[in-house]
């Protein structure tokens, strides 16, 4: 039998309404070599997924709060157990707005400064690199990500942004 390591890993990738990089996600967790596959909003189980990528767009039109009508769709139940017993979860552009909808993470997000929608190049550097999503960089390392939204300014108070940093 083969290693856990040998395995591909199963992604479920997230669909609601509105999702508009679900193929994009598909086709890049493939090309990292493991199997991406749908999995929509009214489902509810993840099957054998290793990880979760909620994908980006405008999750049921983000009609009261970007991300909060998906927040309470079926499947989220299930990403949320799934998260806090562990299983990585990754939300791009509107699907991190539902994960902090969704309580997975503390804080919120707002509109962006000058209430503007953002579309760019962006460089990060990678400050933990013992991550799911970032094992494969060096710490420090420079990246450079798409930035795309409209409210991506991220709130939270004092004491939840030092226990942020202070896990790494």
């Amino acid at each position: 039998s083969r290693r856990r390591s040998e395995v591909a890993l199963d992604v479920a990738v997230i669909r609601f309404p509105g999702t508009n990089c679900e193929f994009d996600v598909v086709e890049a967790v493939g090309s990292l070599g493991a199997t991406g596959r749908i999995v929509f909003h009214d489902e509810t189980s993840l099957g054998a997924a290793d990880a979760v990528v909620v994908a980006g767009g405008f999750a049921h039109g983000d009609y009261l709060r970007p991300g909060a009508i998906a927040a309470v769709s079926p499947i989220m139940a299930e990403v949320v157990d799934a998260a806090n017993k562990g299983m990585p979860v990754l939300g791009i552009c509107n699907g991190f707005q539902v994960l902090v909808e969704a309580h997975l993470l503390p804080g919120g997000l707002i509109r962006n400064a000058h209430q503007q929608f953002i579309r760019r190049d962006q460089k990060l550097i990678v400050e933990n690199a013992d991550t799911a999503w970032t094992h494969k960089f060096a710490k420090n390392e420079e990246i450079v990500i798409p930035l795309k939204n409209g409210d991506g300014g991220y709130i939270a108070n004092d004491e939840t942004l030092k226990r942020l940093e202070g896990e790494g």
